[in-house]
């Protein structure tokens, strides 16, 4: 194989991770139509979306840290090689709750071993300056593949069913395993630590403060994009149901597809924002911002549907905001032997909250007698305060900028 250049190299992985990860969100997309064809509670449904979350966190630590002894080549083809069986197997197999909970987790170990590691594959083989690029790039492949995910599942189950909508997220994660085996060169595996730490000693990372700090607010900011995404759908069709707009244009997949490509553009603009204002201060007007409007949508989105599309798409836009300088954060203030390590206890934080969100907002809108406004309202408000809790916790651990930061 030919050695690829890191704009290349960038653009392959970025593209591969589009295809891979296409129908992550088609279970969520799904869920109003699939709770009552299977007869779910609303945290029934909290769960086998919090399941696939779930997984990742049981996976990650293991899968990502590898990739500091292993080629994250191999790593990431073994992830996308779960990812299809994932989707393939619901397509033909999922009939109720423990089946879809049972693939869902496999689709959450598929997920532990594409989405870091195909970081972890860039920064590896690209140089510092272009690193928090790769990772906004990265970022934002995840991003698209998230938005196409609400609309794909849409419009293919609405014209095959939806068991051929998982068949062909199966079809199209198959791609990607072949775009990265064919055009990816192999590579040698990485050096181990200087001071001959075990692999999976992971204490040195937690030392690490400027990285914790990162983790940390990306374990909030998980929970809070994971409970919009997993529950966004369900709540905009309940104030279509409940304001009579049922009859909208906007419906509330192609709202969700609309917050991704937002979130995603968001993602990207935050970067570079880090970049030319800092970092820090990026992180926490977002989070304070986060806080503000995550916990007045319940309340006030209830009132109209036009207000709760506005509403949700102007904080889906903030929730993105800091997404990619989290992680970058993260990974540039990691020590480089143990940037595996340092990405997998971040990912570990990020996906057990976002295992927590969907879950929590499920329980909440139960503990409530079912979806209304004083549930949504809670519901919301509960994610509101947590992320209040991480804005401290970041400000109180003083994270370090990173080189190229304007605020460095």
């Amino acid at each position: 194989m030919r050695h690829l250049s890191g704009p290349a190299l960038v653009a392959v992985v970025c593209a591969a991770q589009v295809l891979a990860q296409i129908g992550a969100y088609f279970w969520p997309a799904l869920l109003p139509g699939m709770i009552p064809l299977w007869g779910l509670t609303n945290s029934e449904a909290g769960w086998i979306t919090a399941m696939f979350y779930g997984a990742y966190v049981a996976a990650v630590p293991i899968l990502v840290t590898l990739t500091d002894r292993l080629d994250p080549r191999r790593v990431y083809l073994f992830g996308v090689a779960c990812t299809v069986a994932a989707h393939a197997l619901f397509g033909l197999l999922a009939e109720g709750f423990w089946s879809a909970l049972a693939l869902r987790a496999l689709a959450g170990v598929g997920w532990a071993g594409t989405y870091m590691t195909g970081l972890k594959l860039l920064a590896d083989r690209v140089d510092e300056k272009l690193m928090s690029r790769a990772v906004t790039g990265h970022a934002a492949s995840i991003g698209v593949s998230g938005a196409l995910s609400f609309s794909a599942a849409g419009l293919l189950t609405e014209c095959f069913g939806w068991q051929s909508a998982f068949l062909a997220a199966g079809a199209s994660a198959a791609a990607a395993w072949l775009i990265v085996a064919l055009a990816v060169p192999r590579g040698a595996p990485p050096a181990p630590a200087a001071d001959g730490g075990a692999l999976f000693d992971f204490r040195p990372v937690f030392r690490n403060r400027s990285a914790m700090a990162y983790a940390i607010g990306y374990c909030i900011h998980t929970l809070e994009m994971n409970a919009l995404r997993g529950w966004g759908v369900a709540f905009l069709g309940y104030v279509a149901l409940a304001t009579g707009a049922t009859g909208s244009l906007l419906a509330p997949t192609f709202v969700l597809t609309g917050l991704a490509l937002i979130g995603t553009a968001a993602s990207v603009m935050g970067n570079e924002a880090a970049i030319r204002f800092g970092r820090k201060r990026l992180i926490g007007f977002a989070m304070l911002a986060s806080v503000l409007l995550g916990g007045s949508l319940g309340f006030f989105g209830t009132l109209s549907y036009s207000l709760a599309v506005v509403l949700l798409l102007a904080y889906g836009f903030i929730v993105w905001l800091d997404s990619s300088s989290l992680t970058a954060g993260s990974a540039g203030t990691a020590e480089p032997s143990r940037r595996g390590a340092t990405l997998a206890v971040h990912s570990s934080f990020g996906y057990a909250g976002g295992f927590i969100g969907p879950l929590m907002i499920g329980v909440i809108l139960d503990l409530a007698g079912g979806m209304s406004r004083a549930a949504w309202s809670a519901a919301f408000l509960a994610v509101a305060a947590l992320m209040a809790a991480a804005l401290a916790a970041f400000l109180l651990l003083r994270p370090r900028e990173l080189a190229g930061d304007r605020g460095r």
